[in-house]
């Protein structure tokens, strides 16, 4: 194609006659008398017809090979296409099957974590309940033993306890007395007979009627007892007899005191019968044996006490030790109830009741056993 250019670009173009490159259908036959009336004209026009059709056929070889060239090319991206559309089916499938795998593993860890939460509140459950017996329990030993501490230390062969044998009140029974301190395999039996046999003046003028409103609040907390302060019967109590009780000088540890009572975490020590252990650190001692920590009065301090397991110590004079065990042994009383331990009539719990509210309101008033 290139010589074809050459030798067009050498021959000069023929003055006077001008075809068009590409002549139509209906002007076939003009190049032919053309030619005849040029005369010598008609070698050059040859061949520049001949170089025309050499471009068009090159042109046309082009576009075909073009044509085919992106042929390939359009079945190369169908076929790459339709691998890649595989492959996405086939990733689709795979996210289904794994999101379907995801689903199940959730559902069963949502199910363990609910099966492990209701195991756990069951255990909980029965953990609690245990505990609730194991403190009625404790509670129970605990006031059988203060019992039987108050017998022992307050009621002895050189010192009884003249309020737990009034019998000891009357001078008409000192043979009594002295058969106790000779005779110690019979006095237990005589002394158990003159305590059924006698009985306190006071206590045979003493009149009671019950009030009808206390009596009343008493029965309405017996149906359902508690130790919710929030309830009328326990409300009046914690106004009139305990709160007072435990309103000591000591705001700050008066309040403490207060908390441990109702907690039942508080323990009362004699002074003399307690001994720092070999290899611990002595606790804390607020107060001392000549000065009352709950009133700051210069007292003889028989007992201390200690608030929960702290290991602090407080010193306390015998009236506010007699103040504490009053309200203790009231708390001790209603804990019972609530448990279900005592099974008397109510009339004989509401008067046992009103007896360790008197108890309660005569320690705030300063009355308390000379033993204390």
């Amino acid at each position: 194609s290139q010589v074809s250019f050459e030798e067009e670009s050498q021959n000069p173009p023929t003055v006077g006659h001008w075809k068009p490159l590409m002549p139509s259908k209906g002007d076939k036959e003009e190049p032919e008398s053309g030619c005849q009336d040029a005369g010598g004209v008609h070698e050059p026009q040859s061949t520049e017809q001949l170089n025309v059709s050499r471009l068009r056929s090159s042109s046309v070889e082009i576009r075909e090979k073009g044509s085919e060239f992106l042929r390939d090319e359009l079945h190369k991206a169908q076929k790459e296409l339709k691998l890649k559309d595989k492959e996405c089916e086939r990733l689709s499938k795979v996210r289904e099957q794994l999101e379907q795998e995801l689903e199940e593993l959730t559902a069963s860890l949502f199910e363990e974590a609910h099966k492990m939460v209701r195991e756990a509140n069951t255990k909980q459950a029965a953990a609690e309940k245990q505990l609730r017996e194991a403190r009625g329990k404790i509670d129970m030993l605990q006031a059988e033993v203060t019992a039987l501490k108050t017998l022992v230390i307050t009621s002895t062969p050189s010192s009884p306890n003249r309020e737990l044998h009034p019998q000891l009140q009357s001078p008409s029974k000192a043979g009594f007395r002295k058969g106790h301190g000779r005779n110690k395999s019979t006095s237990s039996a005589m002394v158990s007979a003159a305590s059924q046999s006698v009985v306190p003046e006071p206590a045979s003028r003493e009149c009671k009627e019950i009030d009808s409103i206390l009596f009343a609040e008493f029965q309405a907390w017996k149906e359902s007892p508690t130790l919710d302060k929030s309830c009328s019967f326990l409300d009046r109590i914690y106004r009139e007899d305990v709160g007072p009780c435990l309103d000591f000088p000591k705001q700050e540890l008066s309040e403490l005191v207060r908390v441990a009572v109702e907690q039942n975490t508080l323990t009362i020590e004699p002074v003399a019968s307690q001994t720092v252990p070999v290899g611990k650190v002595a606790a804390e001692e607020c107060g001392g044996p000549k000065k009352c920590a709950l009133s700051g009065l210069p007292r003889t301090c028989k007992h201390r006490i200690m608030l929960g397991d702290s290991g602090n110590y407080y010193y306390i004079s015998p009236s506010c030790r007699a103040r504490i065990t009053a309200v203790c042994n009231f708390f001790t009383y209603i804990r019972y109830i609530q448990q279900g331990l005592v099974r008397q009539d109510v009339e004989l719990m509401f008067w046992e009741v009103m007896r360790l509210r008197r108890e309660m309101s005569l320690a705030k008033l300063g009355f308390y056993p000379s033993e204390m």
